[in-house]
């Protein structure tokens, strides 16, 4: 099984509007614990597969 990291932006609202894009997908949140303290969100698509939302700094 793989596990994808997506780059979703340098900045939190980037990231806030592609968790909204992917849930509206059908993804579901893995896990939000200590959501603001980290880069990255966990979730998995609508089969199961994990994949995550990493803010990366550009520049």
């Amino acid at each position: 099984q793989f596990h994808l990291d997506f780059d979703a932006g340098s900045t939190w609202e980037e990231i806030d509007a592609a968790e909204e894009r992917v849930l509206a997908l059908g993804a579901r949140v893995l896990d939000r614990e200590d959501y603001e303290k980290k880069d990255f969100r966990v979730y998995a698509d609508p089969v199961g597969h994990p994949f995550c939302l990493c803010r990366i700094e550009h520049g």
